[in-house]
């Protein structure tokens, strides 16, 4: 899959990078976006993390409240 978009340079260790190129050619993509797909999967589980992280107090108490 070849996407135009805008690049930078990040530098990495030798050994990452050639993990990098052996998991971009097993998923038959870029190292560009084998990346993409790190991050993305990172994000994620920050995010299932953090909603893993028990309420508030403050934060209960809001979703507790009543509507009217």
């Amino acid at each position: 899959m070849l996407i135009c978009m805008q690049s930078t340079s990040v530098r990495i260790d030798r050994a990452t990078h050639e993990e990098l190129k052996q998991l971009a050619a097993e998923l038959h993509t870029t190292v560009g976006h084998t990346v993409h797909l790190a991050v993305r999967a990172l994000r994620q589980d920050k995010v299932g993390s953090d909603l893993r992280t028990p309420l508030r107090a403050d934060e209960s108490a809001w979703l507790d409240a009543a509507l009217g």
